[in-house]
């Protein structure tokens, strides 16, 4: 896959709450989009060393943050998306529009773990996706990290309060490994 990928805020701040982003940048240099709304959360001053972390990811080239112009298929789908979706859709949040807008008109990867709010975007659009947890499995599976290092990871993201579907790396390798 040399797609490049969408990151929304929660996906994101998984690996910057940990300070794990080299994993990302290990499997994704060049490849890594940050949509301006989701840079503007991760601007937050309450937040500042989460946004400095995404600075040296920029800085290195290892992201870009990428822009949604007024006037562009992009910017009409996050509008509906953030303001005024079609009945029986949810209003989501500025980062995961942006993420989930530019995938889907510029296309590639939506990398986002908020599946309540977009699993219905991801089936309607057959947008191609992952989370945190495919993430890791990745990097486990490139030799990366072992299975003993993503629980550790995995729970310091929890301690974060990142929802990521269970209670431990190993628990949700067992549920993958089922389906």
């Amino acid at each position: 896959m040399t797609e490049p990928l969408f990151f929304d805020t929660d996906c994101l701040s998984a690996f910057l709450w940990v300070n794990n982003q080299s994993l990302l940048t290990q499997l994704y240099r060049g490849r890594i989009v940050i949509p301006e709304a989701v840079y503007t959360e991760l601007s937050n001053p309450s937040i500042i060393h989460l946004k400095a972390r995404v600075d040296t990811l920029l800085a290195d080239n290892s992201a870009r943050v990428e822009i949604i112009e007024t006037d562009t298929a992009e910017y009409t789908l996050y509008r509906k998306l953030i303001s005024d979706p079609d009945p029986g859709h949810a209003i989501i949040g500025n980062g995961e529009a942006a993420a989930i807008a530019l995938a889907k008109e510029r296309g590639g990867v939506l990398a986002s773990n908020n599946m309540r709010d977009i699993a219905v975007y991801v089936k309607e659009f057959g947008l191609q996706h992952v989370t945190t947890g495919e993430i890791l499995k990745e990097a486990l599976e490139k030799g990366l990290i072992t299975e003993d290092a993503g629980n550790l990871l995995w729970q310091d993201m929890l301690k974060k309060r990142r929802r990521l579907g269970s209670p431990t790396f190993s628990d949700y390798l067992e549920a993958k490994r089922k389906a």
